[in-house]
């Protein structure tokens, strides 16, 4: 007489997991890198409207614009370029809400969560492949600012400190896009409602003007914008002019400081309001 053993099947591989994590959120990174080839007009026009910026405060804007008292276009130009790499970052914002509520809209997003990956890949895919979707922007944009006149006067190590500074704001404004795409109905809405919400943020800011040029009562909000803190973070680490540091505020004396400070709030507010609206979806 036989006796038949019984085999338990192995239990499943768990779904979760920090490698598990990563890998999921490697591919979903992956799977939105490759649709910039696929859809080049969406690299084209972000590059053609940052080379836009450039030579209009360059050469437009330029010469009715001085940097304290000094009148030379050069030293114009050598003061806006941070401020036009600081307005890219933070536009960064508004590429991942239209990315995300893009796909929303068109069921990826309910096909991601119907899959057995971790839930968590699709916002870190999002927010990591749009960071370096903006590296390469940002590269383009450090080559016109070369052909324009801009020049980094510390070193090659003091540009890259300056390129991972950005590249660490672009992830933090990455998650306030996140939250924006996740919480409105439609790509224009997110279009819309994200350029009203930057536009104050860029321009009510050091990053085209000096602070000191701007009325009393605007100044203390300008000083202490995040897009003004970024650029004045560039222009020390590059040696670039910053009439801006003659302040005695935290803001204005140790700008790198208080940029470190702005994403860890920002992600401290944003990442878990993009957590939290991403599992509460019901569509």
């Amino acid at each position: 007489m036989t006796t038949a053993r019984l085999v338990t099947p192995a239990p499943a591989a768990p779904i979760g997991g920090v490698r598990r994590a990563f890998n999921d959120g490697r591919v979903v990174a992956w799977r939105n890198l490759k649709r910039i080839p696929r859809i080049p007009e969406l690299a084209i026009f972000a590059v053609l409207q940052s080379i836009m910026f450039v030579l209009l405060f360059s050469f437009v804007f330029g010469g009715a614009i001085t940097v304290g008292a000094n009148t030379d276009p050069t030293i114009y130009r050598e003061y806006l370029m941070p401020g036009i790499f600081a307005q890219t970052i933070v536009f960064a914002a508004a590429t991942t809400a239209i990315g995300m509520c893009d796909d929303i809209n068109k069921g990826i997003i309910d096909r991601f969560r119907s899959l057995p990956m971790a839930r968590s890949a699709v916002l870190t895919g999002r927010t990591s492949s749009d960071v370096v979707y903006n590296a390469g922007i940002l590269v383009v944009l450090m080559l016109s600012g070369f052909v324009v006149g801009w020049t980094n006067h510390n070193g090659f190590d003091a540009l890259l400190e300056g390129a991972a500074l950005l590249l660490l704001f672009a992830f933090a404004m990455a998650w306030i896009g996140v939250w924006l795409g996740l919480s409105v109905p439609t790509v224009e809405v997110a279009q819309q409602v994200s350029f009203t919400v930057i536009f104050p943020i860029t321009f009510v800011s050091s990053a085209f003007v000096p602070i000191a040029g701007m009325p009393t009562w605007l100044q203390p909000f300008a000083e202490w914008n995040p897009t003004s803190t970024l650029s004045s973070s560039l222009r020390r680490l590059w040696g670039n002019p910053d009439p801006n540091q003659t302040g005695t505020s935290l803001a204005s004396t140790d700008p790198i400081l208080v940029t470190l400070i702005w994403v860890v709030v920002i992600l401290a507010i944003f990442a878990p309001l993009g957590v939290r609206r991403y599992r509460s979806m019901n569509r």
